[in-house]
């Protein structure tokens, strides 16, 4: 059990479902996992798996008609002076529960918990300068002046590696390389010091040499701030080079919980393993024929009844897998798997 004074988020249970006139779309649904101070839990599985739907529901910015219907986000607050590890000096906050229009949420998003999206040419918005949405998180969070403000904001650009940072704070989005607005948008992140920093595929639309530069500016400054992160990802290589934990998701669900060596070495649910095994490998198995995933992500609007996996699962037992939905149980160690092959309801 991770003691209280480690948890940063806890997540349990979570549902986030989108009622739409062709059906209801689970895109959480269930999910439990939990993120560490100071630690980088990576968050991957196949396009629709319901990655970015937990980092929007922990910041409560689901567009509508999408909603947290059950479950508990529980953040882990440190209170304002308390020495590191001090567990009875934690505040602790249902963020399902809290308005996700009044304040104390919008005192936590952006200073406590930031992200950083996927894109930040459609993240940043084309009419301000990058300076200026800096200064904004700091205003709203620090009650700073523009003009120190502006001075942090040159600090922080310079602190992400942007060259010429005194020019680039007077330039907007448009004018500047896809690495240049990815460095923007950790700089509006990191701005109020977050205690979590959420990365939604943060180096999607990179080059390869940028890519590495920017996962080494994050490494960089999450040891220099203690921050977590949660790397949401589809990209098993940065999960090995930048992560402690793994979680494992598939439609809506996580499916497997491990630290990242124990992940790779000794995966446990069958959709683990077809992941792994769908990486191109060097060496002697270089001129090996990959093994995609078996079959399709069943449609949204037609889930299948029981493990959702089971349709695609080479191990699936019938009258088993198809009528029960499989709990996350512990393994050896921390890892934890949702699967009927190792109990839970089943027989190996």
């Amino acid at each position: 059990m991770t003691p209280q004074n480690d948890l940063l988020i806890e997540i349990k249970n979570l549902k986030t479902y989108f009622a739409l006139d062709e059906g209801t779309v689970k895109a959480v649904d269930g999910a439990t996992l939990d993120v560490r101070r100071g630690e980088t839990l990576g968050v991957v599985g196949e396009s629709g798996c319901g990655k970015s739907m937990i980092a929007r529901s922990i910041l409560r910015i689901i567009d509508p008609p999408g909603q947290i219907v059950d479950g508990e986000i529980l953040y882990y607050r440190s209170q304002a002076g308390a020495p590191p590890g001090a567990s009875h000096q934690v505040d602790v906050i249902d963020l399902a529960k809290v308005d996700p229009r009044g304040p104390q949420i919008r005192a936590i998003r952006g200073a406590e918990v930031a992200m950083i999206f996927q894109e930040p040419m459609t993240a940043l918005s084309p009419v301000y300068t990058i300076g200026n949405q800096i200064v904004e998180a700091l205003e709203q969070h620090r009650q700073v002046t523009k003009r120190d403000g502006r001075t942090e904001a040159i600090r922080l650009l310079r602190e992400v590696g942007m060259s010429l940072p005194e020019r680039r704070v007077d330039e907007y989005p448009h004018q500047l390389s896809g690495g240049m607005r990815q460095r923007a948008m950790i700089a509006i992140g990191l701005a109020c010091r977050p205690a979590l920093l959420i990365a939604d595929e943060p180096t999607t639309a990179l080059d390869v040499t940028t890519q590495a530069q920017i996962l080494e500016l994050m490494l960089r400054l999450k040891t220099e701030r203690g921050m977590g992160i949660m790397m949401i990802t589809h990209d098993l290589g940065v999960v090995a080079e930048m992560t402690q934990r793994v979680a494992v998701m598939y439609l809506g669900r996580v499916a497997e919980v491990a630290d990242v060596r124990t992940l790779f070495h000794n995966p446990k649910h069958p959709y683990t393993i077809a992941l792994l095994n769908s990486i191109p490998k060097l060496g002697r198995r270089a001129r090996a024929r990959l093994q995609p995933v078996s079959g399709m992500v069943p449609s949204p609007y037609h889930r299948p009844k029981g493990c959702l996996f089971h349709p695609r699962c080479p191990s699936v037992m019938k009258g088993l897998c198809d009528q029960k939905e499989p709990p996350l149980i512990t393994l050896e160690g921390a890892q934890r798997v949702a699967c009927f092959l190792y109990g839970g309801g089943g027989e190996r």
